[in-house]
């Protein structure tokens, strides 16, 4: 049954600025930043209005043959001679950085991970011969702590020397640079007091060398309560407020922001798998609770990074590994990602925090259409989550007064402490923002979700604006669903085809572009109100641009 949903925008209210928080992606595989492929979606990223966008990337300092493979890249940036004298090469490590740049958009590095000649082998059982020794550092040799911390202090010391000389002072310095990944669990091989001295280290080095870097941890996995990551993350706040410097001896350590991981879910490797949804009520809970733990160490002043803020946590697996992947192909993928975001945007208010998350999506080069990876593009062709994207680069920065009578909140007492939340029973949610644009017009963004991803239920939207000049304006909407700005609808319509090429290649790609739900039309404002009303479904999200027509 169809419900009236009433939303309110006052364009007299200006609310502070509107944060582009949403200016964050990454990627594991850092070997495909420079591919043709790769380069093509950094420079879509580049193009939104409000870019540079900041482009994190794993495996940065790792050893290989520099080609990406899932889950794995490499730089050889560094090695050792036979008489145990570093070596360096920058090679491919500047590639990556340069086509990060060369499309307008700003490097978020990560210091990790460990090169194969630093390794700490007594964390390792005993191999013999080349083939198994590159094979177990593949395996889990790069998560291990430095055989030798000075020596890591002089690799991160000529990386910063390097990027100082090559880039500038100045251009590093709107960097973010960031110590390791996920450190709580499989990707750092010691202990929490381990990985402390290690950032004790890389700060000195750093900081050394580029005094206005800016410099984080810990990038835990998703904080639940009494969980591993809430310990972790407690352990290093409390080390670098006061606990004793590993490097230098002295009380505490600088920490210039903060990061932390939030997943609305995991779906791992099965085939048969049962139905599941990935929730928005899981990922905020956590969300919260890692603002709670900063508050806690009085670390409120720093801006914080959800260097990883997704809907589940498995980049490259896609549908033919889980078949729940499926939702990343869809607006569903959008709606939850608007969604999500609506709401870190309103903690951040909530706290008096500067909060941005981070999508771990990019693309997988040689990938089946719709593999169901988690992808902005997908064989060149922009998925409805990236239309998303487009529509938040072209918003302006002036918040506007935002009310909507069905907007949720998560009740902490109904997502599971130690597990992740499902949201199973709860009803659909809208919820949004509003901002005066660059132009002076207004824009409303309207999500609506369901954590079901086959939920169906159509909702009458009643969008009152007030505080206008009285006159005519133009109305302009864009929209994100099943039928619009959806190139997945017409990829089924075309019989789902592998490798699309020729006419039915076209007729998809076709439709990847940010569509608008009807054509262009014109409302009266009278007394400083105007109306409208739309219907909404269940996924989905609107864009709204009213432009006064002075005549």
């Amino acid at each position: 049954m169809s419900k009236t949903v009433n939303v309110k925008v006052n364009a007299a209210t200006a609310g502070g600025v509107q944060e582009h928080l949403w200016r964050y992606i990454g990627y594991d595989e850092c070997n495909y930043s420079y591919t043709p492929e790769g380069k093509e979606l950094l420079a879509k990223f580049g193009a939104l209005k409000d870019a540079p966008y900041y482009v994190r990337t794993h495996f940065m300092f790792c050893t290989g043959n520099c080609h990406g493979t899932y889950k794995f890249g490499s730089t050889n940036i560094y090695w050792e001679d036979e008489n145990g004298r570093p070596v360096y090469d920058f090679t491919y490590y500047d590639r990556i950085l340069d086509a990060i740049l060369d499309s307008g958009n700003k490097p978020f590095i990560e210091l990790g991970f460990m090169p194969k000649d630093l390794a700490d082998t007594n964390y390792l059982k005993p191999v013999k011969g080349n083939w198994d020794s590159y094979n177990q550092y593949k395996d889990t040799g790069w998560t291990c702590p430095p055989k030798d911390y000075d020596k890591w202090h002089e690799f991160i010391k000529t990386v910063a020397e390097h990027l100082t000389e090559r880039y500038g002072e100045e251009e590093i310095a709107a960097w973010y640079f960031e110590l390791w990944n996920e450190p709580d669990i499989f990707y750092w091989n010691g202990t929490a007091a381990e990985y402390c001295r290690l950032y004790d280290y890389t700060e000195h080095a750093l900081h050394g060398a580029a005094k206005r870097a800016r410099l984080s941890g810990p990038a835990v996995t998703g904080i639940f309560e009494g969980g591993h990551a809430q310990k972790f993350m407690r352990f290093f706040l409390d080390h670098c407020r006061r606990g004793a410097n590993y490097c230098t001896q002295e009380k505490g350590t600088r920490l210039d922001f903060i990061t932390f991981h939030a997943k609305g879910g995991g779906f791992p490797f099965q085939m048969h798998a049962p139905k599941e949804n990935p929730s928005v009520e899981s990922l905020i809970h956590q969300v919260k609770l890692g603002l709670d733990i900063i508050k806690e160490y009085g670390y409120q002043d720093r801006e914080v990074v959800l260097s990883e803020a997704d809907p589940d946590g498995w980049a490259a697996g896609g549908v033919y590994d889980n078949a729940n992947m499926i939702f990343r192909n869809t607006e569903y993928y959008a709606s939850y990602v608007a969604s999500s975001y609506a709401e870190i945007d309103r903690l951040s208010a909530e706290y008096g925090m500067k909060v941005r998350p981070l999508a771990w999506a990019f693309l997988f080069p040689g990938e089946r259409c719709f593999e169901g990876t988690r992808t902005f593009t997908t064989q060149g062709i922009d998925k409805a989550v990236f239309n998303l994207f487009k529509i938040y680069g072209m918003l302006g920065n002036e918040k506007l007064g935002f009310e909507c009578d069905k907007a949720k909140r998560p009740d902490p007492q109904k997502v599971q402490k130690t597990s992740r939340y499902t949201g199973e029973g709860e009803e659909t949610w809208v919820t949004g923002f509003a901002v005066r644009g660059n132009g002076g017009e207004i824009q409303t963004v309207i999500a609506s979700h369901h954590n079901d991803r086959d939920h169906r239920e159509i909702n009458r939207i009643t969008l009152e604006v007030d505080g206008l000049k009285d006159g005519e304006y133009a109305v302009e909407h864009y929209r994100i669903d099943v039928e619009h700005s959806n190139p997945y609808a017409e990829w089924v319509r075309q019989g789902c085809p592998l490798f699309p090429e020729g006419e039915q290649y076209e007729a998809i790609k076709k439709r990847d572009g940010l569509e608008k739900l009807c054509p262009d039309s014109v409302m009266q404002a009278a007394d400083g109100r105007a109306a409208l009303e739309f219907d909404m479904p269940a996924h989905g999200v609107s864009c709204l641009v009213f432009r006064r027509n002075d005549n």
